[in-house]
């Protein structure tokens, strides 16, 4: 059998099999004509006969050949030395269907790309799907209610049955929340205090080095740090001996253990569009008294569902002690949702990343419209050549598969520049650390990547090589054939038809594109146009580091850093807070009237921020009431400000001014109500929100100093940091940032899909009209002739001109007809996207019916004006 196999092999891998065939013709001839020759023939009369008794040669040669395993690709040789010399004498058509395929081919690339690394690609852990993120499935607003305390966990890791791991990090780092120190002016980093199994439960081995112990985590070990790949690569230079390297962490020494893996940015998947430079053990100790702080990631033991894990909690939680011993505060959580890490991380955005994909497709199929058009009006002038062909003896199917080869060449050629072009695209996205779209920093042209480029370069060159090529080799006629490519004939019925058709389905995808992009961009432009609650324009903050400073000293410090920071030309207010909104919150029980009892749904988890006097003026919050002032201390009434909707919620009788609510253990007088701010999404619901002044509950966080003024950030950027070094040497090399960079942070996903899909939809209405373009210019330039007589016959030019116009208008109006229907189902398909536009939002298709009509209006005024300047002396010649 091997034998056997071996001598198959042998046989393909043999010669070329034209080579072989003359071979054996001439030794077949030879042994005739010496036979003859033997019997006392003359060489010539040996010849003869020989050759009389072999038969036609040809098609010995012919068939002999065909039966070789090797004879297609002899074939496919010959058709794309053919085509490629086909395509080198039309250079121009050649150029601008390769361009026009890179720009359709790289667009879809680009996005595939997205759509594999965000929703196909799986995570970078070993066996990604056994990886849940477990969240309250009663949970609150704001991290706090999503989040779990220390007790919590310990619980849960000690008495589930169900998960062979649970871990988690510590949810409420800021980005810049760590200094890394030494020689110079300190240097912002950005860390994560993770529970120090998590590399293990995540299955994440380290590129170097080894990972965090459980003893890194107890309290008074030695400071231990992991470095992420790219600040490893960026500040340590790739450095392989950085391991048992001591840095200087916030003043303390730290010792680097490891350096995470390339694969694993950390950031980008649990906290897209934030950069985590470092890795440091959570102590649970440390933060057992702090509430709900730790975000839960668990690994499902074998064969258990995501099912099973959360019947377990339900009837396990009520059993917890923490469970028991916040019930008065927190009620407790009654169960855990075990969501799929990969749909946490990826499933908010997979509709939009399939209207994406879908509209980037409907891209390419414009594009292979357009060329099947430009293909068959190339053939046009190749029909004499198609004609000879046929009477030489090629079969259709010969010409079909040589037109094909000439189509793929073209596909190939485009996807090869259309790669090249996502290559960069890609390489954009990946740095774009604005961008919230989790594992944004991953994209690349992977290996899947390229066997999609593959199978749309088949894909396409089917799309827009099939029609062409059925069509041209359809007339078997031959003298109609040339016929209808003479320089003077008029179009045939059939290929005018079928270019009609294409144009008018080029003309439908391009107002279902308009449609889309029309209500993605009016749903988001409805999004900033909400009322945040504060005014985010000339506003800018930046992170002030603190000095240690005793008790009773915070609220001095900072007055008089306010009063330095306002006495500063061009800034008109200064405030300082914990937290600001669309950034890291909090939520702690709702306040609440003393003697009043509240049922389960009558009050909600409340954001809570600590503000200096002037915040609200440097946020441009309108108050009503008054503002904290640096009276309003230890040895004062305290005080307290709510929104709106907790103050209309808690007094809907009356108003809340000058009341009392009992938090936090004292009962507090409310001195100001503000607007309702958006505090996690912008899209979201506001929920209760409530402002102590630092002076009387100085438990802050982090502190953020915000501005405002009309100089821009950069301009205030030195003086800033100037004044805080000034005040506290030990103050980060920290950025000055726009409050509108907040807002665009939050609102970027919606925002990158809406330009996106809009710069497609303008690309397709860019193609119909060049469409529409070609289509009518050929027509005008075949039917030269008829115009000439016609207008002979007493035409006039404005009748020309209107009757070419009035064909565009039709093909225009029948493809925006069908269009609309699509588009009106397509829509209806979109609907969850929207936010506060309908489906069926009037202005979007009024603006779509208006704007193809103008653009095919323009498409065919040109081609119509030279048809009513053609000179019928002239055109009659042509003939």
């Amino acid at each position: 059998m091997i034998a056997a196999r071996l001598s198959r092999l042998r046989f393909f891998f043999r010669k070329r099999p034209s080579t072989e065939v003359e071979e054996e013709i001439r030794a077949h001839l030879a042994e005739s004509m010496a036979n003859k020759m033997g019997a006392g023939m003359s060489l010539v009369e040996a010849r003869r006969l020989a050759l009389i008794e072999f038969g036609g040669i040809e098609s010995a040669r012919e068939q002999v050949y065909r039966q070789h395993p090797r004879a297609w690709l002899d074939t496919l040789r010959q058709d794309l030395r053919f085509a490629a010399r086909s395509l080198k004498r039309d250079r121009g058509f050649t150029t601008i269907a390769v361009l026009i395929l890179a720009l359709g081919m790289g667009a879809n690339i680009a996005v595939f790309s997205l759509v594999n690394t965000i929703l196909l690609r799986p995570l970078p852990f070993r066996n990604p799907g056994q990886v849940v993120w477990l969240q309250p499935a009663e949970a609150g607003g704001g991290l706090s209610g999503a989040t779990y305390s220390s007790d919590a966990y310990e619980d849960l890791r000690d008495r589930n049955q169900s998960f062979s791991g649970v871990t988690g990090y510590f949810a409420f780092s800021a980005p810049n929340n760590l200094k890394l120190t030494g020689s110079g002016i300190p240097t912002p980093i950005t860390g994560i205090g993770v529970i120090p199994n998590l590399l293990d439960v995540l299955q994440v081995p380290p590129q170097l080095g080894r990972g965090f112990r459980m003893e890194d985590g107890r309290k008074g070990a030695s400071p231990v740090v992991m470095l992420s790949h790219a600040f490893w690569m960026t500040h340590f230079h790739g450095d392989r001996d950085v391991v048992d390297q001591a840095i200087s962490v916030d003043g303390k020494p730290a010792t680097i253990i490891g350096v995470l893996p390339a694969a694993f940015d950390f950031g980008a998947t649990f906290s897209p569009g934030t950069r985590v430079d470092v890795l440091s053990p959570f102590s649970l100790d440390e933060g057992r008294d702090w509430g709900n702080i730790v975000t839960l990631i668990a690994r499902l033991k074998p064969g258990v569902t995501t099912r099973q894990a959360e019947a377990e909690s339900a009837t396990l939680f009520p059993q917890l002690y923490w469970s028991k011993k916040q019930a008065d505060s927190k009620g407790g959580y009654k169960a855990v949702a075990a969501v799929p890490m990969k749909e946490h991380v990826a499933g908010p955005l997979r509709r939009s990343l399939y209207v994406l994909w879908s509209a980037v497709a409907m891209i390419l199929l414009i594009v292979c419209v357009n060329l099947s058009n430009l293909l068959l009006g190339r053939a046009a002038t190749r029909s004499k050549e198609f004609a000879l062909r046929f009477a030489l003896g090629a079969s259709r199917q010969r010409i079909i598969r040589q037109l094909l080869t000439e189509s793929l060449l073209l596909s190939f050629a485009g996807a090869a520049i259309g790669i090249a072009l996502a290559a960069v695209v890609t390489q954009w996205l990946a740095h774009q650390g604005s961008l919230a779209l989790p594992l944004i920093s991953e994209l690349r042209i992977d290996m899947p990547t390229l066997l999609w480029t593959v199978l749309l370069g088949i894909g396409a060159t089917l799309l827009f090589g099939v029609v062409p090529s059925l069509r041209i080799t359809a007339d078997a006629n031959l003298q109609a054939t040339l016929k209808d490519s003479g320089p003077g004939a008029s179009e045939g019925r059939k290929h005018e038809g079928l270019r009609n058709a294409l144009i008018i389905s080029e003309v439908a995808l391009a107002c279902v594109l308009v449609v889309g992009a029309g209500l993605l961009l009016r749903s988001f432009l409805k999004v900033m146009e909400i009322d945040l609650g504060f005014q985010p324009s000339h506003a800018a903050t930046i992170s002030v580091e603190m000095p240690d400073l005793k008790t009773g000293k915070a609220g001095p410090y900072y007055r008089n850093l306010l009063q330095q920071v306002s006495a500063i030309p061009g800034i008109q207010s200064a405030g300082i807070a914990d937290n600001l909104p669309l950034a890291r919150n909090r939520t702690w029980g709702a306040p609440g009237i003393k003697g009043v009892h509240y049922g389960p749904n009558e009050r909600m988890p409340t954001f809570v921020y600590m503000i200096t006097p002037g915040y609200m003026e440097a946020m441009a919050m309108h108050l009503r009431g008054r503002d904290f002032s640096w009276q309003d201390d230890d040895a004062s009434e305290p005080v307290i400000i709510l929104n709106e909707r907790a103050a209309r919620m808690l007094f809907p009788s009356g108003d809340a001014l000058d009341h009392m609510v009992d938090m936090s253990g004292k009962e507090r007088r409310i001195v100001g109500v503000v607007p309702d701010v958006h505090e996690t999404d912008v899209e979201a619901s506001s929920a209760w929100q409530v402002y102590f002044p630092v002076s009387q509950l100085s438990d802050m966080s982090g502190v953020e100093l915000v501005v405002r003024s009309n100089l821009s950030a950069a301009t205030l950027q030195p003086t800033l940091l100037k004044l805080l070094r000034r005040t506290n040497p030990a103050q980060g090399a920290v950025d000055v940032r726009p409050m509108q960079a907040l807002v665009d942070h939050s609102t970027s996903p919606r925002r990158f899909f809406a330009w996106l899909v809009g710069l497609f939809a303008a690309s397709g209405v860019v193609l119909a009209c060049l469409g529409i373009y070609g289509v009518i210019s050929y027509s005008v330039t075949r039917q030269t002739q008829e115009i000439g007589i016609r207008m002979a016959l007493g035409a006039s030019p404005a009748s020309v001109l209107r009757s070419v116009l009035q064909r565009t208008l039709r093909l225009a109006g029948i493809g925006i007809a069908v269009g609309t229907v699509a588009a009106i189902l397509v829509a209806k398909g979109i609907a969850a996207m929207l936010y506060g536009t309908e489906a069926t939002d009037p202005m979007t298709f009024a603006a779509m019916l208006v704007s193809l009509l103008v653009v095919s209006l323009a498409a065919g005024y040109f081609p119509a004006r030279r048809a009513a300047h053609i000179n019928p002396l002239v055109a009659l010649r042509t003939q």
